[in-house]
């Protein structure tokens, strides 16, 4: 079982940045954040995989916002830059732990644990 913590969430005006983190407690072969709005359905916005380190963005958030991890590979960040108000969600850290050659990284159902969320606000 691995126990995730998310950290960053806040409140910020349209512009403006954040930096969410996620820890695992246990050694992971990829890590992702999704989001959902309020009365939307839960969205991918970025993920990142070990081995050949690669990273994958929803179209949404492309060039605005950027996954990296630490070297220890059970950490990963998400920097918003450039947040507008449709970036308002709860966002949710999401962990694969078991080595894979199929990358549905875009998928939920790809992911084994999930973080409690935390939620981000973009003010206009």
């Amino acid at each position: 079982q691995v126990q995730l913590v998310e950290n960053g969430g806040g409140s910020v005006r349209a512009g403006g940045s954040l930096r969410l983190s996620c820890a695992a407690s246990g050694r992971t072969f990829a890590m992702g954040w999704f989001r959902q709005a309020p009365g939307k359905e839960r969205e991918f916005v970025a993920a990142i995989r070990w081995g050949v380190i690669s990273s994958y963005y929803g179209d949404s958030v492309k060039g605005r916002f950027t996954i990296s991890r630490d070297n220890a590979g059970n950490t990963v960040y998400l920097q918003m830059d450039s947040l507008k108000p449709e970036d308002t969600a709860v966002y949710y850290c999401a962990v694969r732990t078991r080595l894979t050659y199929n990358y549905n990284l875009y998928y939920e159902s790809w992911y084994e644990y999930w973080g409690q969320g935390t939620q981000v606000t973009v003010s206009s």
